[in-house]
């Protein structure tokens, strides 16, 4: 199962959406070896990418980034407009000394400063014009009280209250095989649901609000997208139901390629290229995301330096991809 389905709430102000990703996720996970604290939170924040890359209005890519301090040095999701997702995550601990109760907090907030970086990227960008990026503190700063962020699914709430200002509530749970995820988000008082007054839009919301906390992780775990919605919303039949929309598809496919490394090594500079070629004979990366390997011989690096046309830069290398 890797769907994602879309709702209406006609008797509130109110649109959802609802994710289960197994065996997308299961690719992501293949070749890699995270401690269960660690495939808990990037599997929190897979589904998390998905549920915002859903409402993405262009044709694009959705980044949410982390840097810290923390056991968790780097970590990257992407979802496309499309639903295609890939996701890393770089340690700068030994896995055996992250706890397995560890908390978002404890790996990526460890100093006070922890911050997620959500970009929103069109594909038809033009040149020099930067994305738009919205930062998300892992600190709750609204109270008189500043209380840490200990889950994804709070950070992610924090960034739609701050950028979108839309009440925002969503649920995440995931495991070695499965992720599920819910999204609640009340509409504009504006909007579709115009006929109801202040009141009535607030009722609304709060009564949608209500039902959706009593969702468990092992429902997100283990049942369809439309069984949830069956579940969760059957008593709004007594305020002119929920519409869904036809389900999405979701797929992990990596946008790596000999180009990009490329790219990579035009960046890096001819004089570290040369040295690395002097050391190993040959430049080899692999891919973070998805485990590709891909080898430059001396031949193939002087014609990355050669020439900006990628056509020529990257020819089919004697071994290896």
């Amino acid at each position: 199962m890797n769907e994602l389905l879309v709702f209406m709430c006609d008797g509130a102000p109110v649109r959802g959406e609802i994710v289960s990703i197994g065996s997308a996720w299961q690719a992501v996970l293949e070749r890699r070896n995270d401690p269960p604290a660690i495939r808990r939170i990037l599997g929190d924040f897979v589904g998390a990418a998905t549920l915002l890359s859903a409402s993405l209005k262009f044709d694009g890519t959705l980044i949410i980034q982390a840097q810290s301090n923390g056991p968790i040095q780097l970590l990257v999701v992407e979802c496309t407009s499309n639903l295609s997702m890939r996701a890393t995550v770089k340690l700068s601990v030994d896995a055996e000394q992250i706890a397995s109760d560890a908390t978002l907090g404890d790996l990526l907030d460890a100093s006070n400063t922890g911050r997620l970086v959500i970009t929103l990227d069109p594909a038809n960008r033009e040149p020099g014009q930067p994305p738009y990026q919205g930062i998300v503190a892992l600190q709750d700063t609204a109270g008189t009280v500043i209380k840490p962020v200990n889950s994804a699914a709070e950070a992610i709430a924090l960034y739609m209250q701050n950028s979108e200002q839309l009440d925002t509530r969503i649920w995440l749970s995931s495991n070695e095989t499965h992720i599920g995820g819910l999204l609640l988000q009340r509409l504009p008082d504006s909007g579709g649901h115009s006929h109801l007054d202040p009141q009535e839009a607030a009722e609304g919301w709060n009564r949608i609000k209500t039902l959706g906390e009593t969702i468990t992780d092992e429902e997100l775990l283990t049942l369809t997208p439309e069984t949830i919605l069956r579940r969760l919303f059957l008593e709004e039949s007594n305020h002119n139901g929920v519409r869904s929309f036809p389900a999405r598809n979701i797929q992990f496919a990596c946008r790596c390629s000999r180009n990009r490394v490329a790219d990579v090594l035009r960046m890096l500079g001819e004089e570290e290229v040369e040295d690395i070629i002097a050391e190993q004979g040959q430049v080899e990366t692999a891919c973070d995301f998805c485990g590709k390997i891909y080898q430059f011989d001396p031949v193939d690096c002087r014609q990355v330096f050669k020439t900006d046309l990628l056509s020529d830069a990257t020819r089919p290398p004697t071994s290896g991809h």
